[in-house]
């Protein structure tokens, strides 16, 4: 089994500024849209917390890159290509695997910027998108089914959920940060999570310090215990009401 740390929505980098934590809820930002989009930020109601994010470059009639999907039915769409796909299929990632989705948040009061933990997929479905788009997906208006993004789409599926709160065990970042320095589960340890070799990213006390770039940051856990539990706990956090 694989957890994947998936990192979506706004940063400095992509939207500008940092999604808002709104009423205890945090609200992940879709990114600008990039190639085919049917949906804006008013459509989904985000228009005013994306032109405050954004610092007034983006407004409620700007297209959105609405990805990861999250639908009525209790699943999630979630599109993948590129370089990152690649990634994906080269970790052997597939059927029963899990994407936690991280992203850049601020804390409610005081605007802190930090990583936090804000939704889950567990894969029922890879949808290989050279194949052509199923017609569910063209008709949410997927922005991978709308346009190949790359000639290696594909769209994972199946039951998946965003945090109702912000609650501190679904932040990853230390107190204080800065927003890449994270305190780490007891079970991941150097070598346990891809793009994270480097031994000055293991550090003292429990603390990872992440990579500043990149989507997907996989971790083989096999069949151990204490990673499962650990996902189980964090898939409890999401769902609470």
């Amino acid at each position: 089994m694989r957890i994947i740390f998936s990192r979506k929505g706004f940063d400095s980098a992509a939207g500008g500024g940092a999604s808002p934590i709104v009423n205890g809820r945090p609200i992940s930002l879709p990114i600008p849209a990039g190639a085919a989009s049917k949906t804006s930020y008013d459509h989904l109601g985000l228009g005013e917390l994306v032109e405050t994010a954004s610092r007034t470059k983006l407004s409620g009639d700007s297209l959105c890159h609405h990805d990861p999907m999250f639908v009525e039915t209790g699943r999630c769409h979630f599109g993948q290509c590129g370089a990152a796909q690649t990634h994906l299929v080269n970790q052997g990632v597939g059927i029963g695997d899990v994407f936690v989705f991280f992203g850049l948040f601020r804390e409610e009061g005081s605007g802190e910027p930090h990583h936090r933990i804000f939704g889950y997929l567990e894969i029922a479905e890879i949808i290989d998108l050279t194949l052509g788009a199923p017609q569910h997906l063209h008709d949410c208006a997927h922005p991978h089914a709308l346009a190949m993004h790359h000639g290696n789409d594909a769209v994972y599926s199946g039951p998946g959920a965003t945090a109702n709160r912000a609650s501190e065990a679904l932040r990853l970042t230390v107190p204080e940060g800065p927003p890449s320095l994270w305190n780490r589960p007891d079970w991941l340890k150097r070598g346990g999570l891809s793009y994270h070799d480097r031994a000055d990213r293991w550090l003292r006390g429990g603390r990872l310090r992440s990579v500043a770039r990149g989507q997907e940051f996989v971790a083989d856990i096999g069949r151990r215990s204490a990673p499962q539990e650990w996902l189980g706990q964090i898939i409890a956090e999401i769902t609470a009401s």
